[in-house]
């Protein structure tokens, strides 16, 4: 059961990755664009603000659960390092539900705000309402919810290939 879980997991983190990565890679295209029509052209775009905003959300929420699988997200151990193993065990675990609770209330509120926001239109993209532009919220929170449940059990996923995937050490 818990192999198949890892298995589902691998594959919505490789999913995941490429998303963060793909909305990355949009980002950093469009911006020179809006700066090139408005500061060379002298007329301003109004798309590629918005675009970007969308790409950033989409790249940070998406991305934050690829970096807690993978452990490279940002923690302070200066403390923890010192501890006895068994503390170390129990300070992860703890650690681990803490970031289970945030990320539960990132969910919650995050589905409240799509669905207030999902009938309000977006002027710059009539095809788009405001809720449907937030959907990387509650979606990346998810995933690290996902991400946590394979943690608590499975523990740190750091040093899976799959994981470890473009990394230099690996």
């Amino acid at each position: 059961m818990l192999s198949s879980y890892q298995r589902l997991m691998d594959v919505l983190y490789i999913f995941a990755m490429w998303l963060a990565g793909i909305a990355l890679l949009f980002m950093v295209a469009v911006i020179p664009i809006g700066i090139f029509a408005r500061y060379v052209l002298n007329s301003a775009l109004s798309w590629p603000e918005p675009i970007a905003i969308m790409c950033m959300v989409t790249f940070t929420f998406i991305g934050a659960a690829v970096a807690y699988r993978a452990g490279s997200h940002i923690m302070v151990a200066m403390v923890t390092d010192r501890l006895p193993p068994a503390l170390k065990k129990f300070s992860a675990l703890l650690a681990d539900i803490m970031m289970l609770a945030i990320s539960l209330f990132i969910f919650w509120y995050s589905l409240l705000l799509c669905s207030e926001m999902w009938h309000q239109p977006v002027a710059e993209f009539p095809l788009l309402t405001a809720g449907q532009t937030y959907l990387p919220l509650p979606i990346g929170s998810a995933l690290t919810v996902l991400f946590i449940i394979e943690q608590i059990f499975a523990g740190p996923q750091g040093h899976r290939p799959v994981v470890q995937m473009g990394n230099s050490e690996a």
